[in-house]
């Protein structure tokens, strides 16, 4: 017992992490309550649509960040690379954020429908077409059923996110491999259900905002866009902590580079289910399909999509392939930055054509959202990481992960 308490006290997160909590959350409190303000101010391009619009872009993506933690948690143990164990706990510390991205979720649910979503408005519909797709998906289409589904998707990813981290307490104080078998068996279904849960989430709360359109890939553009948007975070957090002690020296070049090419991976994942449904639905040029890419193409939006074909793709695809630059932790991190930016981006560019179609329009409440919902996020995340170890020390492939960075340090 006294180890396991020197032990927690070796790997204690750095003094500072307290005072850019503090920082992030009076970033996260100023900003939304500018976004708020914003609600009531219609002449300056605010107002209460562009406020729900502008708050499901920064929700959309934080939530994301979420459950592309969890995603990756659960990736980490059947996999049980040594990548893994030292970003175990910064993917911990991103999904039990969770709760805060519930309780965020409320305003969409309570005040928010009516104002993004055609299929709450079927009688207003003037085109006959249009209204009679909206009346035949009715059945799955009505805020009642939307918002159990929601309530499903949320108990499973919290039941999974309080097994997986209360497993992982219980190893650190006990050190016993049972709860690593444990871990490792809740970790094989669950992540069958969070393909499943995330795929219907983002047809849910995204897609649904043009009912008329679907796409059977939509779903896994979701999966590996925001598993690689928790990713490129968790990479930029473990520069830091790899600079500063406690972690100084343990997690070293060679873990930064698995880091690195599991990055390279995941960038291309992203960009063949991207590409994989355009090149689907161009091809098949069938008019309701194709026209959910035309909004996204013409009147200035097209540049937008260039943009993440250069920044998203492109770019970092060249420069990961640098074997030299994933072993540079700095170098590694300013890569992770601009995919993170990106996906920010991206996620933008998925959802404010379904409000402004027939050109580009942007508004300052899109910057002031991501910032609120950012804040706030790392606020959560600060605290949870300070409150464990940074390292699962009684994890049977403890010794091994580091040893790792060591013996392919030179």
């Amino acid at each position: 017992m006294a180890q396991t308490r020197v032990q927690n006290l070796t790997y204690a997160a750095p003094r500072e992490t307290g005072r850019y909590q503090q920082r992030a959350l009076i970033v996260g409190a100023v900003f939304m309550l500018l976004l708020v303000v914003g609600a009531f101010l219609p002449a300056l391009g605010g107002g209460v649509e562009q406020f729900f619009r502008s708050y499901l872009v920064g929700y959309i993506f934080w939530v994301g960040v979420t459950l592309g933690c969890l995603g990756l948690l659960m990736l980490q143990h059947l996999t049980s690379g040594a990548w893994g164990l030292v970003i175990r706990r910064v993917l911990e510390a991103g999904t039990r954020v969770l709760p805060l991205m519930l309780l965020l979720f409320l305003p969409i649910a309570i005040f928010g429908l009516t104002h993004l979503y055609e299929w709450m408005h079927i009688s207003e519909v003037r085109e006959e077409t249009v209204r009679r797709i909206l009346n035949a998906k009715r059945p799955y289409l009505n805020p009642t059923f939307f918002l159990i589904r929601t309530a499903l998707y949320f108990a499973i990813w919290m039941g999974l996110m309080f097994l997986l981290n209360k497993w992982s307490a219980e190893q650190d104080r006990t050190a016993e491999r049972q709860y690593s078998r444990k871990m490792q068996y809740l970790s094989g279904p669950g992540i069958i259900l969070f393909v499943l849960t995330v795929t219907f989430a983002s047809v849910d709360w995204v897609m649904s905002l043009n009912p008329e359109w679907f796409s059977t890939i939509y779903g896994l553009l979701y999966v590996a866009g925001w598993v690689l948007s928790a990713f490129a975070l968790v990479i930029a957090v473990m520069v830091y902590l790899a600079t500063r002690k406690p972690l100084e020296g343990l997690v070293q070049a060679p873990h930064f580079h698995d880091l690195g090419k599991l990055l390279l991976a995941f960038v291309m994942l992203w960009a063949y289910f991207s590409f994989s449904q355009f090149l689907i639905i161009w091809s098949g040029n069938i008019p309701e399909e194709t026209k959910w890419y035309l909004h996204r193409l013409r009147g200035g939006w097209g540049w937008v999509g260039i943009g993440l074909v250069i920044l998203h793709f492109a770019l970092p695809f060249v420069l990961l392939l640098s074997r030299d630059l994933k072993r540079n932790a700095r170098r590694l991190a300013t890569i992770a930055g601009l995919i993170f930016l990106m996906r920010i981006v991206d996620v933008f560019w998925l959802i404010e054509p379904e409000f402004n179609r027939a050109h580009f329009k942007f508004s300052w409440m899109d910057i002031v959202a991501p910032i609120a919902f950012g804040g706030l996020w790392l606020a959560f995340f600060s605290w949870q990481l300070s409150l464990r170890p940074l390292l699962p020390f009684n994890d049977p492939e403890f010794e091994e992960a580091i040893e790792h960075g060591r013996r392919k340090g030179h």
